[in-house]
């Protein structure tokens, strides 16, 4: 990963988190472009997916609120979705106006293509870290996120 200049070794106890969380997802965003070439899938739809894979009966209204978007864009993507067999919705038995979506079989095909991808970036940005450090600075990350 190549920094912008103000990214120094001295002195980076007084960068900013934002600005290293900034160059991550910029680093990801670039890496993660290059793999989705051959697919249907967009850098935007990709998270949908893969929030649906690791969460427990995921609603549609709760992917809007996730992802700050609308609610017309969200159905869009699921449409998507539906339409390439990678989910399904299904009515909630305790309230019929909400839909579950889960991953079919092809859904979960694709997404662990997806991850994969994932793991090759995270390979790649800790390739200097020992295991020990990764470790850790998952840790660290999941205090700052909770």
């Amino acid at each position: 990963m190549s920094l912008p200049p103000q990214f120094k070794k001295d002195n980076i106890e007084n960068i900013f988190i934002y600005h290293y969380v900034e160059e991550m997802i910029s680093n990801y965003g670039k890496y993660i472009t290059t793999q989705l070439t051959d697919d249907d899938i967009t850098k935007s739809e990709l998270p949908f997916l893969l929030r649906i894979r690791f969460g427990e009966k995921t609603t549609q209204k709760e992917l809007v609120e996730l992802f700050k978007v609308s609610e017309g864009y969200t159905a869009k993507i699921l449409r998507k979705f539906e339409d390439k067999n990678y989910i399904k919705r299904y009515e909630n038995p305790d309230n019929h106006r909400i839909k579950i979506v889960k991953l079919t079989p092809e859904g979960m095909e694709i997404t662990d293509k997806y991850i994969e991808y994932i793991r090759d970036w995270e390979n790649k940005v800790t390739s200097n870290m020992s295991p020990e450090e990764v470790q850790t600075l998952k840790k660290l990350l999941y205090k700052v996120v909770i």
